[in-house]
């Protein structure tokens, strides 16, 4: 529409003309913001709205072991404690999952009962139960290293896979107490995770260690997000060597001691004993990006661990690291074998590792796995599902960030 200038006797019809003018620019204004908000309503509505990922066993755990305000609880155990370990792999699963409520819940929890309110200014104490009066609160105030780097390392991801500041500023602070706090430079090593910040350092020349602690793309998603700190990569180059020097018949110890001459030595309290902790290195080494320089050497370094579940069918439940020999005859249940899953398909043993897909199966249909075999069950046949793999710069890929429009930072 246009008008022209114009003087009498005409001028009211031009007058009129640009009054028309000015109206249809200002509905054709508003209906554009109009449109233009609802389509930006739609797009945050439709990001925000993504359901979370079918997960049955996800779904299951939470039924199981998750109270209605977010506290894992080990129902195997007569005291029903709760521990840090627990937290930070539901956080993780939780993210997997695309489970933001359940995160929130867990997360909460978490910061308020473990952490003083604020996981920023403290570590989280591991053990939370029923004292002796009867009041339920930490039991011990000392952290776990392995929960801290869990916690840090989900927070971290999901902040750049839901876009909260919030928690990355938290795993960021976190991560920093971990190495501030729960790492320290040991000779003939060099910095290393320790399992807490109290109580692994006996004597002046040793100190007590857990090689499954410190999961490489773990360290190396940390390293990644945090690259302005040099001691992740040092942690991350520590934590292999542990990892394969202390295998020495191609099975992983729980736990190990390491003197000041740098040398590992069979741990004073648990021996040489590889089982229930151990299990977890298996399962870390799997699961690590086939382009990450450990992989290689460790995946061949414990092909032991793949010969015994080819002769026996399962993995052992525990072994003599000392000597490559099972202790007793019991072989692992059905989260050692969900555990096993991604250490044989990274070795391109997919028979065997369908075979122990299949045992985990058929096992949690004759008896109720309990907290520590479900957390098994839900890393291994996660990761075998595709729900989630680890790039090759440790940070986390997880199924549903294509069709939730996830970005990353």
């Amino acid at each position: 529409m246009t008008c022209t200038r114009t003087t009498q006797p005409h001028a009211w019809r031009n007058a009129l003309c640009w009054v028309r003018v000015f109206v249809f620019a200002f509905f054709t204004f508003a209906f554009s913001i109009t449109m233009g908000t609802a389509h930006a309503a739609s797009a945050t509505t439709q990001a925000g709205s993504c359901e979370p990922a079918a997960w049955p066993q996800w779904a299951q755990f939470k039924h199981d072991f998750l109270s209605p305000d977010g506290r894992v609880i080990d129902s195997s155990r007569p005291d029903l404690r709760t521990v840090s370990e627990g937290q930070s792999y539901a956080l993780f699963f939780a993210l997997v999952a695309n489970d933001r409520p359940a995160f929130d819940t867990i997360l909460r929890w978490t910061e308020n009962n473990l952490a003083n309110g604020d996981l920023t200014a403290h570590l989280p104490a591991w053990l939370w139960g029923r004292a002796p009066n009867g009041d339920w609160r930490v039991l011990d105030s000392n952290a776990a290293s392995d929960a801290d780097l869990w916690i840090a390392y989900a927070l971290l991801e999901a902040g750049a896979l839901w876009q909260e500041r919030s928690y990355t500023a938290r795993g960021m602070r976190l991560a920093k107490r971990v190495l501030d706090e729960e790492a320290a430079n040991l000779p003939g090593l060099g910095l290393a995770l320790l399992p807490g910040p109290q109580g692994f350092h006996p004597t002046a020349d040793a100190w007590r260690l857990n090689p499954s602690y410190a999961p490489l793309q773990v360290v190396r998603g940390l390293a990644t997000r945090l690259d302005d700190d040099p001691r992740w990569p040092r942690l991350a180059a520590s934590s292999a060597k542990m990892i394969e020097e202390t295998a020495t018949h191609g099975f992983a110890p729980d736990w190990v001691r390491f003197r000041t001459r740098g040398s590992f030595a069979p741990d004073d309290q648990t021996h040489a004993q590889g089982g229930y902790d151990a299990i977890r290195i298996y399962l870390w080494a799997g699961m690590l990006n086939p382009g990450e320089p450990a992989a290689k050497a460790l995946l061949a370094r414990f092909a032991p661990f793949a010969e015994f579940i080819a002769a026996h069918g399962a993995p052992p439940e525990i072994v003599d690291t000392s000597t490559g020999n099972a202790v007793g005859p019991n072989l692992g249940n059905a989260g050692f074998s969900a555990a096993a899953v991604p250490f044989l398909v990274a070795r391109n043993e997919t028979a065997l590792a369908d075979a122990q897909a299949a045992r985990v199966a058929s096992l949690s249909t004759q008896s109720a796995p309990g907290y520590y075999g479900s957390v098994l069950t839900l890393f291994g046949m996660g990761w075998r599902d595709s729900r989630y793999k680890f790039a090759l710069d440790g940070t986390l890929d997880v199924a549903w960030k294509t069709s939730c429009g996830a970005r990353r930072h």
